[in-house]
């Protein structure tokens, strides 16, 4: 299984940003962008998607090593989740992350009217959709690159995947089946991989199976590869017109939708964003911390836990909204699908 990181170019419209491989050394820790910025005081509330709560969990700690009079409170769940606790249930966040940068224009800039929770993201980092497994898993013995997709058919084989209702991870799958269903020409393969993942055994966030697939409870689990890595778990390196991992792939990733409780999802690239909403009770410690994220540190962290930075990191705002000028400098304006 491919585990390294490359060095790969993400276009976006005339820019071009690369999304930094740490394949090769990583920056030295440094501190924030703010620079000389005076330490943060008073609590700061970071909500994620469940696939960052490692690598914010060793960032928060950094953080809080720079800035000793804040008190940090943390929630990781599926993307879609925190998002709704912000806009539906006014839960007050200072810093949100999520696995899909697509959530926060599309549900958080009040476009059409409805209230405005944020008017700006960051795009920090980048990951591949897979399935992780053992070597206990059903088949793992004769699965290559060519029949995995009849593996994980195989009576008796149990696939553990996130809700798509809830969770970025849960759609992204279903998404990779779709794309792998035509790519390889099979038709039936979506639907019959998922026979062995009835929507019953569906969890709200990802990273909740990994004991289980680890333990030998499932055989195989809907993931990202950064979770995978992390819990030394074998994967599938799956081709990037599948994985959801390369932007230059975006009009093949489009050609695919799946349905949630809210609507078709449409394929798009695995980009993670980040953004203070507009209704953050401490958003000087929320800019911050988006500060330490994109900084080298923070970089470091993530390619640490087996993701792809994206630096500089990509930008978007809502009409009339401008970037902060702290983060303008590690940023480049983004022309992702949807953002």
């Amino acid at each position: 299984m491919r585990r390294g990181f490359g060095l790969r170019v993400l276009a976006i419209g005339a820019a071009t940003a690369v999304v930094a491989a740490c394949a090769a050394s990583p920056p030295a820790p440094s501190a924030p962008a703010s620079g000389s910025a005076a330490a943060v005081t008073g609590t700061l509330i970071v909500n994620g998607a469940g696939t960052l709560a490692k690598p914010f969990t060793a960032m928060i700690a950094a953080f809080k090593a720079q800035n000793p009079d804040v008190t940090v409170q943390s929630r990781f769940a599926g993307s879609v989740e925190v998002v709704r606790g912000i806009t539906e249930l006014h839960t007050p966040v200072d810093v949100l992350g999520v696995a899909d940068y697509s959530l926060i224009p599309s549900k958080m800039y009040g476009t059409n009217g409805g209230t405005q929770f944020a008017n700006w993201y960051v795009g920090f980092a980048a990951n591949r959709s897979t399935f992780a497994y053992t070597d206990r898993s059903k088949g793992a013995a004769g699965l290559t690159a060519d029949n995995w997709y009849h593996v994980l058919a195989q009576p008796g084989a149990k696939i553990g995947r996130s809700n798509p209702d809830t969770d970025p991870s849960g759609y992204q799958t279903l998404q990779m089946l779709a794309l792998a269903q035509n790519f390889y020409h099979q038709p039936g393969l979506s639907a019959a991989v998922l026979a062995n993942s009835p929507p019953e055994t569906m969890v709200g966030t990802e990273t909740q199976l990994l004991p289980a697939v680890s333990s030998g409870q499932i055989d195989y689990l809907g993931i990202y590869r950064s979770d995978a890595l992390q819990h030394h778990l074998k994967f599938l390196d799956l081709p990037s017109q599948i994985d959801l991992s390369d932007p230059a792939q975006a009009a093949t990733y489009a050609t695919v939708s799946v349905p949630t409780s809210s609507g078709p999802r449409t394929g798009k690239p695995i980009v993670y964003a980040l953004t203070v909403p507009t209704n953050a009770p401490n958003a000087a410690a929320g800019l911050r911390f988006v500060e330490f994220v994109l900084s080298p540190a923070g970089q470091k962290i993530m390619s640490d836990n087996g993701f792809t930075v994206v630096a500089p990191a990509v930008a978007g705002v809502a009409g009339g909204a401008q970037l902060p000028a702290s983060v303008q400098p590690q940023t480049v304006p983004a022309k992702l699908p949807g953002g």
